[in-house]
């Protein structure tokens, strides 16, 4: 079983060849693909963490659509003063398929 840790959009995701991940919207070239930097790679028995081996691995997905999250509301409100204050934010996300290991 070969799987691998990526960094996509600031956080870690576990990946495997065929999995569909949501992350920060990034850009993708014109054929849609892109490279996830490897921080952790597991092939069978041999997991690999070093910085130098990894730089070697490529792990490739195309981008299948990109998307909204959903609406969050902040609210601030403070008493017997008259203050309030509503905002309102979507974040801007895209859905990738991994494509291979390597």
């Amino acid at each position: 079983m070969v799987y691998a840790v990526v960094r996509a959009g600031g956080r870690q995701e576990k990946v495997e060849v065929g999995t569909i991940v949501t992350m920060n919207r990034v850009a993708a070239d014109k054929s849609g693909v892109i490279e996830l930097p490897a921080v952790l790679l597991v092939d069978g028995d041999k997991i690999t963490a070093d910085a130098a081996s990894l730089a070697k691995v490529k792990v490739t997905a195309e981008v299948l659509n990109d998307l909204r999250g959903p609406k969050i509301i902040i609210q601030k409100y403070k008493n017997k003063t008259g203050y309030k204050k509503r905002q309102g934010h979507r974040q801007e996300l895209t859905r990738v398929k991994v494509t291979g290991i390597k």
